[in-house]
């Protein structure tokens, strides 16, 4: 990322049309692909077995049902960015202690049970995401390919779907590394075409089989379906749910763009293109509801014989396309999870360097596929798939209702009469269709409800062991007056250079570190106690980039150098919790000189700035950047004598103390503890990412020091 040109210094700087144009283009490829393809399989799903399209009431009915749930839910239930909501801003005000918020807050930080009872909540949102993320691909894909039903025999097309879909869908999940960025550029063509196309054709069948269908969009319909159909009518609403399959992927995607490129890209092009092809199938069905003549309500039957095998290879396209905007969004998800401790570490690769958030994880990625497959395989059928997805969305927007309403109370600081109302208003639609969706447990709706109960399980576990070890770390940390006691009568020996130790605590000496000391009585000059932190922030400000801490015994030099979002902070255990900036533009300092060997310019950096060091080329030698102090700094003595110290050390060479933790439950703990620690935990921690991947220590500086922790009553053996 171009650390120097000022894009994201400021977070409340405003986006320039030109980037906010690009984002929505963009946006068309990665977020809507999902939610354009809809209604290749809206009707076939609405219309299969609880009700059928014999008179045009229930037809107008179901119209009036898809016009309403795409104009409340996605319309105008519109969300802020993560870093809207970040309380990493510091100008934000805290409500008064007298308000309804800051009392709901204090209750929720009293009571262990709500606050786990919140977590839960959210875990279940995030494992239907990912569920959703597996279901979602395989319909629309699935859904795309059974056109070719209109063009062969009732026999023969089985054998062709299924093959054609798989293949596909590996095509799909083998360009997720290229990154949304490219792939955005390359998919935006193809759901443009395909909303013109559905467009298109639904303003045809409008005005060619009848022009009064938009009486339909008039609520009073939805009233007369129900009080027709009843039960059978409610139960197809599991059908109807699934118009606004996507729409959960424009929250999930905020990280990839902004809300303003999505308001945009949604209101002018996807809005209207859904809702002329919902209303033209609609007025095709209208004319074609005798069901004794065996008329089908897919999607194809709507289109122009002479249109249907160009509007079957671009609904193939655009199938794809739709596939891509979930998957994102479960990128998305699992990274926030990760970042707060409640799924195992993964590789997070960041896919572009102007836009932060968009990312690839491999193993999530393969993992998607393996099972996407496995039901594209197991299902074979666009009912039962339809049932699933629709429980996996219709649970994660409920989710996300019950939590937004805490996120406008806490976070807004909004009356609590607005969160009431919202709640509401949108928990009363998606509580509706949700009873609709449940009720199709048998029919498809359980696989989601598996899924997510295997990725609870392993969240839950992981949060649990992960809180456990940190707890554990926290109340065995070493005092820097213990560690300065042993000194003597252990013999300490004080070497050359600069050893880095990687460690979770934010502050204070880690109790690995006094396992290290007290095997191998020696340690660098200067020791640098590593934590890295993530948070939703993709660069430190300017004047916060460069902290220092100087105490009577020891000194802290704090860097914050965010190329992405994990925090790096440089910690060895202050005695003074204060920190204070040094070298801010305010204070006119000539600052340090970064300077690159192998060039013959030196580029003066300013204290609080941080030039990129972009990696060259592979042909190119690897270039190595060192730090010099300018020859009359406007700083203090002892300032100038310590950041010479730790320069010397610098070139003395580095060495990366590594620590491994083995987490066992103590002798006399429950069955289920031991379980989810000495296997659960256990087997993640050995299959996931190591806490220090990021860092790519080189093995020839690298020092790893065992550590085994038993936990319950907090015991230690080493």
């Amino acid at each position: 990322m171009d650390l120097e040109s000022g894009i994201y210094q400021n977070h409340v700087k405003k986006e320039s049309w030109r980037t906010v144009l690009t984002l929505a283009y963009q946006s068309l490829g990665v977020v809507y692909g999902d939610l354009s393809t809809s209604p290749l399989y809206v009707y076939k799903n609405t219309f299969a077995e609880d009700i059928d399209h014999s008179d045009e009431g229930k037809i107008f009915g179901v119209l009036s049902f898809v016009f309403w749930t795409l104009t409340l839910v996605p319309l105008l239930n519109f969300q802020s960015a993560d870093e809207d909501l970040s309380t990493y801003k510091k100008d934000i005000c805290s409500p008064a202690p007298s308000t309804f918020g800051a009392r709901l807050k204090s209750t929720l930080e009293k009571y262990r049970v709500l606050q786990r009872f919140l977590l839960v909540l959210a875990l279940l949102g995030a494992c239907m995401v990912i569920g959703d993320g597996i279901l979602t691909p395989a319909i629309s894909v699935f859904s795309a390919v059974s056109g070719v039903e209109l063009a062969m025999e009732k026999e023969h097309h089985k054998y062709v779907e299924v093959p054609v879909a798989c293949i596909i869908l590996i095509a799909l999940f083998a360009l997720q590394h290229y990154g949304t960025h490219r792939v955005g550029f390359l998919f935006a063509p193809v759901v443009i075409t395909w909303l013109l196309c559905i467009s298109a054709i639904g303003v045809y069948n409008i005005f060619h089989w009848n022009p009064h269908v938009y009486q339909a969009l008039s609520p009073h319909h939805m009233y007369k379906f129900l009080k027709k159909t009843q039960r059978g009518g409610w139960m197809s609403l599991g059908g109807i749910l699934l118009c606004i399959t996507g729409s959960e992927a424009m929250f999930a995607d905020l990280g990839h763009f902004s809300q303003l490129s999505i308001k945009i890209a949604f209101t002018s092009i996807v809005y209207p293109s859904l809702i002329l092809a919902y209303m033209g199938q609609a007025a095709y069905l209208s004319k074609h509801h005798d069901i004794r003549n065996d008329y089908s309500v897919g999607f194809y039957v709507s289109v122009p014989e002479k249109l249907r095998w160009p509007v079957l290879v671009i609904a193939i396209m655009a199938a794809v396309v739709g596939s891509q905007a979930i998957i994102t969004g479960t990128f998305s998800i699992i990274k926030q999870c990760s970042a707060l401790g409640c799924f195992p570490r993964v590789k997070i690769v960041h896919t572009s360097s102007k836009f932060h958030g968009q990312i690839y994880i491999p193993e999530i990625n393969w993992t998607l596929m393996l099972l996407c497959l496995a039901i594209t395989i197991g299902f074979r059928d666009t009912k039962r798939l339809g049932n699933a997805s629709g429980l996996a969305v219709i649970t994660v927007m409920l989710v996300t209702t019950c939590l937004m309403s805490l996120v406008i109370v806490l976070c807004w600081h909004r009356s609590v009469l607005l969160a009431i109302c919202f709640v509401l208003f949108f928990g009363t639609i998606e509580a509706l269709y949700f009873s609709a969706s449940l009720i199709k447990f048998l029919e498809g709706a359980w696989v989601p409800i598996a899924l997510s109960f295997i990725f609870m399980v392993v969240m839950c576990v992981w949060h649990y062991g992960t809180l456990k070890k940190y707890e554990f770390d926290v109340q065995n940390k070493v005092s820097v007056d213990w560690l300065l006691g042993i000194g003597p009568s252990l013999g300490i020996v004080r070497v050359r250079g600069m050893g880095l130790i990687h460690t979770e605590l934010v502050s204070g000496i880690p109790a690995i570190f006094s396992h290290f000391v007290t095997n191998l009585p020696a340690f660098h000059q200067v020791l640098v106690f590593l934590c890295v932190k993530s948070v939703p922030v993709p660069h430190v400000k300017h004047e916060e980039r460069f902290l220092s801490d100087t105490s009577a015994q020891e000194s802290t030099v704090c860097t914050d150098a965010l190329s992405g979002t994990n925090s790096v902070d440089n910690d060895l255990t202050k005695l003074s919790e204060d920190m204070f900036v040094v070298g801010t533009p305010s204070t006119h300092l000539d600052g340090i000189q970064m300077c690159e060997d192998n060039e013959p310019d030196e580029e003066t950096a300013g204290p609080s700035e941080l030039r990129e060091i972009r990696s060259p080329p592979a042909a190119a030698p690897r270039k190595r950047v060192r730090f010099v102090i300018p020859e009359s700094p406007k700083i203090d003595k002892g300032a100038r004598e310590e950041l010479r110290e730790l320069m010397e050390a610098r070139e003395a060479g580095i060495a990366y103390v590594l620590g491994h933790s083995y987490v066992r439950a103590k002798k006399g703990s429950s069955l289920i503890k031991k379980v989810v620690i000495n296997l659960g935990y256990d087997f993640l921690r050995r299959n996931c990412r190591a806490p220090t991947y990021a860092l790519s220590a080189p093995h020839a500086s690298t020092l790893e020091v065992e550590w085994c922790t038993m936990y319950e009553d907090v015991a230690e053996v080493v």
